[in-house]
């Protein structure tokens, strides 16, 4: 059967769908599958629903956890869809062109050689983005290449490589040279021994540098879905990973390395540091940080039970409720993370004057000091760093402002809200002066509450039902000024005589 329009289309950035209240797409997680999920050439698929506001949810299809354009990735199938043989050996067979060209085993022998290559011979294909050994030269030599790659260019392959820039799929924004070395400074200060980057290939760069300039301890493990990284590293410092499913694509191998890493002196001395695209969702980002937290915890003794894996989840301000409702213990630091090659997420004149990229995670605010060179401050009845902008509120009892800027009281609303908002006495709640007054809050579909999604609303049958009525009786008048224009002669879009009068009148 042909797939209709992509109901993945509706999917825009999870925060933005909420607050539309429109339509949207969710992801369904069910307890006790009854078969594993169909495979695309990214791993196993996720399984959603498209919901409309006021309505209960329609049919249910599999599509790709990485991809939510179908020119990335289109794969689709509903979820009660039979395929044949002839179909699933066709996919199969698919899945396996799509993969990589070289094995995670030949990239690391490939690797191996190239370093014991005289300067003058080691290449890269900038077309290919590829390592080039001797008996490569002539397949690429109608190619831009660039000759005598360092040591040192191999150490920071980020620079090497071209980002991946589709912010639906990969969305490969790099740390800017401030951001990282922050992070560095600040994974030393408190004292973790090991890092496991998830998507994070500049600082994984610069943690190894340091480790190797410095003579420091720490150590760190990349997870990343870009092959392209397996051509620089060893197994013990890279695993090709899809951070939407969980899924390692060399198998049970990568696996049981991440479990080694993760493990390592009975757990104790890493950290998790993330930066998911922001165009993903943040449910199946949750449930998967779940399954590494259980991958670490099996390494622990009993008595350390009730210790949380400590993490840095880096994604935008927005997305703060989103992430608490999964992990109610995180924080979010006032921190700016700014990205060298994102055209608004970075300081300077192409850039916003504030980034809206913030820093979750469990380890009490307190112990994170920020850069005061550049402003930020503590606060001694927050007990945290904040902003240069972040005032702290008497009648909230906090330092409001999640932005960036100063952020103003409302009495009537009993917040802090951002400086360009005014109390709306429609909505009984403060929005942008230009806001439209109707409309539910982000949150349910169906009744506009915070607390619930449209799948637990308990008003969705109800709500069904009076949506229902007011169809009928719209269908009803409409279908009641049809007959009533029939019997008068008139057609059925034409305006009443005192109207024509009017406009006859103005005219003359």
């Amino acid at each position: 059967m042909a797939a209709p329009r992509d109901p993945r289309e509706a999917v825009g950035a999870e925060g933005s769908a909420g607050r539309r209240g429109a339509s949207g797409v969710e992801v369904v997680f069910p307890e006790d599958p009854a078969a594993p999920a169909p495979l695309c050439p990214h791993g196993p698929t996720l399984l959603f629903v498209k919901v409309n506001e006021g309505s209960e949810e329609t049919r249910r299809f599999y599509a790709c956890s990485a991809c939510r354009d179908r020119k990335d990735c289109n794969f689709f199938q509903w979820e009660d869809e039979k395929l044949s043989r002839e179909r699933l050996a066709a996919r199969e067979a698919h899945n396996r062109r799509c993969q990589p060209p070289l094995s995670r085993m030949q990239c690391v022998e490939r690797y191996l050689t190239f370093i014991q290559l005289p300067l003058s011979q080691r290449k890269f294909c900038q077309r290919c983005q590829q390592l080039l050994l001797p008996g490569d030269w002539g397949e690429h030599k109608e190619h831009p290449v660039v000759g005598e790659i360092s040591v040192a260019q191999l150490k920071r392959p980020s620079q090497l490589l071209y980002p991946l820039q589709n912010k639906k799929t990969h969305a490969q924004y790099l740390f800017a040279d401030r951001s990282c070395r922050f992070l560095v400074d600040l994974l030393s200060t408190l004292g973790f021994t090991r890092v496991l980057c998830v998507g994070t290939p500049r600082l994984h760069e610069l943690l190894r540098l340091k480790a190797s300039d410095e003579k420091s301890n720490i150590k760190s493990l990349l997870l990343d879905i870009d092959f392209r990284y397996s051509q620089f590293y060893l197994e013990d410092s890279f695993c090709q990973y899809n951070m939407f499913n969980h899924h390692f694509f060399d198998g049970q191998a990568a696996l049981e390395g991440c479990r080694a890493f993760l493990q390592e002196d009975e757990g104790a001395g890493v950290i998790m540091v993330t930066d998911p695209p922001f165009g993903g969702l943040v449910a199946p980002l949750a449930v998967t940080f779940k399954k590494l937290i259980a991958l670490w915890k099996k390494g622990q003794c009993q008595d350390d039970s009730d210790k949380e894996l400590p993490i840095f989840w880096i994604f935008p301000y927005f997305f703060e409720s989103r992430i608490r409702q999964f992990f109610p213990s995180f924080c979010m630091l006032d921190y700016q993370v700014d990205y060298d090659n994102h055209a608004l997420y970075k300081h300077g004149k192409t850039g916003r004057k504030q980034s809206p990229v913030r820093i979750f995670t469990n380890i009490p605010p307190h112990q994170m000091i920020l850069p005061t060179d550049e402003g930020y401050r503590f606060c001694s009845l927050c007990q945290r760093y904040v902003a240069p902008e972040n005032r702290h509120c008497e009648p909230c009892g906090a330092c409001t402002s999640k932005d960036g800027r100063k952020w103003n009281h409302c009495f009537l609303c009993k917040k802090c809200v951002k400086p360009s908002w005014v109390h709306c006495s429609v909505c009984n709640h403060c929005a942008l002066p230009e806001h439209p007054c109707e409309g539910p809050a982000a949150g349910c579909f169906v009744c506009g509450e915070l607390g619930h999604k449209r799948a637990t609303c308990p008003t969705v049958s109800s709500s069904k039902t009076s949506a229902s009525k007011v169809v009928r009786k719209q269908k009803q008048r409409r279908n009641n000024k049809i007959k009533l224009a029939v019997t008068e002669g008139q057609p059925v879009n034409q305006a009443s005589a005192p109207r024509r009068k009017k406009r006859r009148q103005q005219a003359h």
